[in-house]
């Protein structure tokens, strides 16, 4: 995987010649710690402050689509106008982006599902893209604990592709990849 570009406006987002993949979630969630883990070498920045991507950030992922790091939602440190045109970039990409094919949601285990995820959700129902939830920071509990919280989840939410994983330990990194690919890219580059 290596990065693309960044781009706010639709002119500036690169050729819709492959499927895109959009990676969203809190500004905490761990979104570049899963690109650099799914990439395996450091692709995406890390910032030890949440709230740091500010853009959509496009990369190749081999040579068959691409991830799009979309900004973290929640990060109460914003102003209202910073988070308006956030919500108006964000809005744009998923509503024009024909060549985008579902929606991985990064949520911190530890966290409860709120109104954020369930917009998410319910915006790629009413769209027909894909969507599926990954649990990140799974190293961060036992493994009773996570599979509890991986039941919690997946009541609340109503998701049945949800995914426990951790950047740190690259568990199920793999098998999400593997879903990803099988399920929304494989066969399907050319709809």
């Amino acid at each position: 995987m290596k990065y693309l570009k960044s781009a706010v406006l639709v002119p500036d987002y690169p050729p819709p010649n492959r499927p895109e993949v959009a990676v969203a979630g809190r500004s905490n969630a761990g979104k570049s710690s899963f690109l650099n883990a799914i990439a395996g070498s450091k692709v995406a920045h890390v910032s030890q402050e949440p709230g740091k991507t500010r853009l959509l950030n496009f990369f190749e992922f081999g040579s068959h689509y691409r991830f799009v790091d979309m900004p973290g939602y929640g990060f109460a440190a914003r102003s209202g106008d910073e988070m308006q045109s956030w919500s108006q970039m964000v809005e744009t990409y998923l509503t024009l982006r024909g060549n985008l094919k579902g929606l991985v949601l990064l949520m911190d285990l530890r966290r409860e599902w709120t109104a954020d995820e369930e917009m998410l959700k319910k915006y790629c129902q009413q769209s027909g893209k894909a969507f599926c939830v990954a649990l990140t920071k799974a190293d961060k509990c036992s493994t009773k604990e996570q599979r509890e919280r991986l039941k919690v989840i997946q009541k609340t939410s109503q998701v049945a592709e949800t995914f426990l994983i951790s950047s740190q330990t690259k568990t199920g990194i793999k098998e999400l990849e593997d879903f990803i690919f099988n399920e929304w890219i494989k066969n399907k580059e050319t709809r």
